[in-house]
């Protein structure tokens, strides 16, 4: 705790990161502000009741940041641009063009970056219909005039288009993913809330429950810090060169292989496909047709957030959003090309072809035991909570999950950051 509280002293006295820190602040702030900007028309209280009610509504609320029980004007929150960044690193692996872009630097991310915008607005429209026919389904919203319908989708469209422009400054300006740090900070706001009432409930009920939430929670925290601390270290070995007259000394060094890759991306990405088919039964609840309300109400049951066949969907998509990102993030291939280059080699394995599938079996396995433990950390507040019958706990586990990965990220940027002003020093 001492050596944290030393770091953050030492982060605020370099003037950049300074800047940078509190620009995220500021940011954080506009965030909170427009998130209890109320839409016109619609029956705020009779949400709440909803929102008590359903794990499922109270789910897309903490990762909505609480701007959904409050239906400000950013209500979708970065639901649409997460979507829209999805369908496009999928078409990146499918489209050779796209392959080809994303490989092209900055340019290529600019350009991606550009086409996820686009995408991210019919998304944002679809979506701000979608709500409206949710919200009349419930009775919390009356029926609505073409021009205030308009209004309505104009409104919530440009509030998730300025939620993601405050996540684009935060990238490029501020600390860390600004996407991770929204979702972040409306998790923070929220999370207080939420494990009050599961800690209550917990001593209504016997003080076993209250406890063993309490060292869930402990264990949890302990268990996401080692995991996204550790890594594999592959030792390198650099040959010893001559170029001119000048002969370099052979050394060693090591590649970092992360055991997480992914961070809390697959969270986030999981959590946007297991909510839908619970999103299509709340659209057609109120259907004329009886057997589409059948139909509705089979979806409502069957993917409950407490349920078997959510959790074991949701454990799936966790993994497998985890090797998917892994394997567009890290490129075994390119960094087997770099070691060549350099002179280097991996010890008893050739260099070229050989490395590059070596690096892969390494990672495969690596972001295996990541992958399971991603999927089981995701599901686990859900066994927690059905065993201590408290159902606001499978809310604030899986946020405790995301908020301790985003401060272990922001932590290792800014420590990097501040060491590379250290060595700018030594070179002055």
């Amino acid at each position: 705790m001492i050596q944290s509280l030393d770091k953050i002293k030492q982060f605020l006295k370099d003037e950049s990161l300074r800047r940078k820190i509190l620009f995220t602040l500021l940011i954080f702030l506009i965030f909170r502000v427009f998130a209890f900007l109320p839409v016109p028309s619609v029956d705020r209280q009779a949400l709440k009741t909803i929102f008590g009610q359903s794990a499922f509504f109270s789910l897309l609320d903490i990762f909505s940041g609480g701007t959904l029980i409050n239906f400000s004007v950013m209500a979708l929150g970065l639901g649409p641009y997460i979507n829209a960044s999805i369908i496009l690193q999928l078409f990146t692996v499918i489209v050779p063009k796209l392959e080809q872009l994303s490989k092209e630097g900055e340019y290529g991310r600019a350009k991606i970056n550009q086409y996820t915008r686009f995408l991210t607005l019919p998304i944002t429209i679809a979506q701000s219909i979608g709500m409206y026919i949710l919200l009349k389904n419930q009775n919390v919203m009356s029926n609505l005039g073409f021009a205030e319908f308009i209004g309505f989708v104009v409104t919530i469209t440009a509030g998730s288009f300025i939620l993601m422009w405050l996540g684009e400054l935060i990238s490029e300006f501020g600390i860390g993913n600004g996407i991770s740090m929204l979702i972040f900070a409306g998790i923070m706001a929220r999370i207080p809330v939420t494990f009050g009432k599961a800690l209550t409930t917990a001593t209504q009920e016997n003080a076993i429950a209250m406890t063993v939430i309490g060292v869930f929670m402990i264990l949890v925290i302990a268990a996401v810090v080692f995991v996204n601390q550790a890594v594999r270290r592959v030792p390198v070995y650099y040959a010893k060169r001559i170029r001119g007259n000048r002969v370099y000394q052979g050394s060693s060094n090591y590649l970092p292989l992360r055991l997480n890759q992914a961070g809390v991306i697959p969270i986030i990405f999981a959590i946007s496909f297991v909510l839908f088919p619970q999103l299509v039964g709340s659209f057609l609840a109120n259907a004329g047709n009886p057997a589409l309300q059948g139909f509705a109400r089979l979806l409502v049951s069957t993917f409950n957030p407490q349920g078997v066949l959510y959790n074991a969907l949701y454990f799936l998509l966790v993994i497998a959003f985890t090797f998917f990102y892994t394997v567009v993030v890290f490129n075994p291939e390119k960094i087997a090309e770099e070691i060549q280059k350099h002179g280097g080699f991996i010890p008893g394995i050739r260099p070229g072809t050989a490395t590059k599938e070596y690096l892969q079996r390494i990672v495969y396995r690596i972001t295996s035991f990541g992958a399971l433990f991603l999927g089981i950390i995701a599901i686990l507040p859900a066994i927690v909570a059905a065993a201590t019958d408290s159902s606001n706990f499978i809310i604030g586990g899986t946020g405790v999950l995301i908020v301790v990965s985003v401060v272990l990220e922001s932590f290792k940027l800014m420590e990097t950051q501040a060491a590379m002003k250290s060595y700018e020093k030594y070179q002055s």
